[in-house]
């Protein structure tokens, strides 16, 4: 394997491997939620995902550009390098945050920090260095259009008037020898 082609493998890893930790995390409890009072209440469970509710849609752009990492090339794979460092942007400041408040576990949001940098990471170096990796081959793009012919006539053709003649006769000219 070439090192070019080993780099875009280990990127996309990267990414995925970040999305879905970020996936993992937002699904696990951040925080317990006791009230207090004269009446004891249970307590309520906040997911990540209640935390911060937009994590998971977040960490789903990111698993998809990993698969597009393998699709795109040129300006398109370092606009989608952009694009991952601003996906991997919220998840680590949003994990950390948390993290840091310490209203609860501290485990998860870290682990969603983890995967935010992982996807902004592997943005970054999807735009540094995704232009010199290789592309798809030429079998996954479309083939080009064939140019079509077209034929003008001069009037209709023999089985167009036929078939009127034989409405014309009160016969079906969709019924064959029958």
């Amino acid at each position: 394997m070439s090192g070019a082609r080993r780099e875009l493998a280990l990127t996309v890893t990267e990414c995925a491997v970040g999305a879905l930790l970020a996936l993992l995390s937002v699904s696990r409890t951040w925080r317990v939620v006791t009230e207090g009072g004269p009446v004891r209440l249970p307590s309520h469970r906040l997911a990540g995902s209640g935390v911060l509710p937009w994590a998971s849609a977040v960490a789903l752009v990111g698993l998809a550009g990993a698969g597009a990492l393998l699709a795109v090339r040129g300006r398109a794979r370092a606009g989608l390098g952009v694009l991952l460092m601003l996906a991997g942007l919220p998840l680590a400041i949003g994990g950390v945050y948390e993290a840091a408040a310490g209203h609860g576990s501290v485990l998860w949001p870290v682990l969603c920090a983890l995967g935010g940098l992982l996807v902004g990471h592997a943005g970054l170096r999807a735009l540094l260095r995704g232009p010199s990796w290789p592309t798809l081959g030429s079998r996954y793009e479309r083939p080009a259009a064939e140019p079509v012919e077209y034929v003008e006539r001069g009037g209709p053709s023999r089985s167009d008037v036929a078939m009127w003649d034989a409405l014309d006769r009160g016969e079906d000219p969709t019924r064959r020898g029958e």
